[in-house]
């Protein structure tokens, strides 16, 4: 996920973890390199999303230990996500880029398009260990920029004795169908329902996704059938008081601060809320397609990439450090950490066996879908707009979920056709 909520997620992970907060300042690009021309020795930038880690974390410590086992010294610095791309995409018009730039996934369709990236055929990066689904999100026309952190997703968290008293067993949530009778015992047993974020941000596009995908609709067609069965759940739910009305302002975080008072059966929300999870006791299961089985979620987290640089050479020693960072037992510990699910069968194996309980998280990123996908790219954040826009008119009554996807589509239409 990107900007804010990304910021927020990634906090919570890192307090979770005990990692000690403090923010970093100053970096310039390639000017302080170093003269290493791609050779050991030297120095090679590395920017980040990460300010809250500090010079003696462990993230840090292992990007300074890949950096000397690949020969060379690497000086990092971290900035709030939006500041990042910001700040990549002036260094990049500038040609002082830093050799690594990890980035929120949605962010390298933008700046490969912006020209800022080189694909893994340039750099030499290994992507053949990575599950395509992740990955996806790092290729635009055929190519691919960089190669993913890891992943999170969202999913359905249930709080178990709501459920009991409403006489619902979890695993009878199969279709919307059932999630929405299981909805209507537990309005009836004196509780509430389920709560999400349908705030009028890319919070709201991210959260609506999986029931949008869930139905089969596309997002080069917002006004299809398909997607207006979507958008009539999440308003019918609304209207028949099986959502409150505050999801409509809704966060992800404030949404779960609702789930957390313990009144409510369902939340919709993501592993970055899994330790708070287990302290409340609640479980999880996969959020329900129309018909069956496990929608398709998008997948958040952020991708490593590699910009262009003047010496090429540095592209080999570059692509070592990354390529420590992303693979083996480091990509594990650093996964489990910030609560992501490795992009790699092996890796998702060794986390399975420490926690089983990531079994559903597993699941779910096994059939999600990256935002910028399907040759989206740079089109996706327009498109995401126009969603989150019809979501909101929707679930405030302003317009049927028909009218709204038909508006939305026609502003995607002007927009990008101009």
């Amino acid at each position: 996920m990107q900007t804010t909520r990304k910021a927020r997620a990634i906090g919570v992970a890192l307090l979770s973890a005990g990692v000690v907060a403090a923010a970093l300042t100053g970096c310039s690009g390639s000017s302080d390199k170093g003269s290493s021309s791609g050779s050991a020795g030297g120095t090679y930038t590395f920017w980040d999303p990460y300010p809250q880690y500090n010079a003696s974390s462990d993230w840090n410590k292992l990007i300074e230990q890949c950096g000397t086992d690949a020969g060379v010294t690497v000086k990092r610095t971290g900035y709030d996500t939006t500041d990042l791309t910001n700040k990549a995409l002036l260094a990049g018009q500038q040609s002082k880029s830093p050799d690594i730039l990890l980035v929120d996934n949605p962010v390298v369709s933008t700046l490969a398009d912006a020209g800022i990236l080189t694909d893994t055929k340039e750099n030499g990066l290994s992507t053949g260990k990575i599950a395509q689904n992740i990955l996806g999100a790092g290729v635009q026309g055929g190519k691919t920029y960089g190669v993913p952190i890891g992943a999170n997703t969202l999913a359905l968290y249930y709080n178990p004795k709501v459920l009991q008293a409403a006489g619902v067993d979890p695993a009878s949530v199969t279709d919307w169908d059932s999630l929405t009778a299981a909805l209507a015992k537990v309005k009836a047993a004196g509780k509430k329902g389920i709560t999400f974020a349908g705030i009028n941000t890319e919070e709201g596009s991210f959260q609506f996704l999986p029931w949008f995908w869930g139905a089969d609709a596309d997002l080069t067609k917002l006004d299809s059938s398909k997607a207006e069965a979507a958008l009539s759940l999440w308003a019918g739910w609304i209207k028949d008081g099986y959502a409150p009305n505050s999801v409509i302002q809704d966060t992800q975080t404030t949404s779960w601060q609702e789930f957390q008072t313990g009144d409510f059966a369902f939340g919709e929300n993501g592993t970055w809320q899994k330790a708070s999870a287990a302290q409340m006791g609640a479980g999880v299961i996969t959020i329900p397609s129309e018909s069956g089985g496990a929608a398709p979620v998008p997948t958040g987290g952020e991708f490593f990439t590699i910009p262009v640089q003047k010496d090429t050479a540095r592209y080999k020693t570059t692509a070592k450090i990354v390529e420590c960072l992303s693979q083996g037992d480091n990509i594990v510990k650093t996964d489990t950490t910030l609560n992501y699910i490795v992009a790699g069968a092996d890796g998702q194996a060794k986390q399975l066996a420490a926690d089983p309980t990531l079994k559903t998280w597993i699941d779910a990123v096994g059939v999600a879908k990256a935002r910028t996908g399907d040759n989206l790219g740079t089109k996706y954040p327009v498109i995401s707009q126009q969603l989150w826009t019809a979501v909101q008119k929707a679930e405030s009554g302003a317009a049927s979920p028909a009218d709204a996807l038909k508006a939305a589509q026609d502003a995607v239409d002007s927009k990008l056709n101009k």
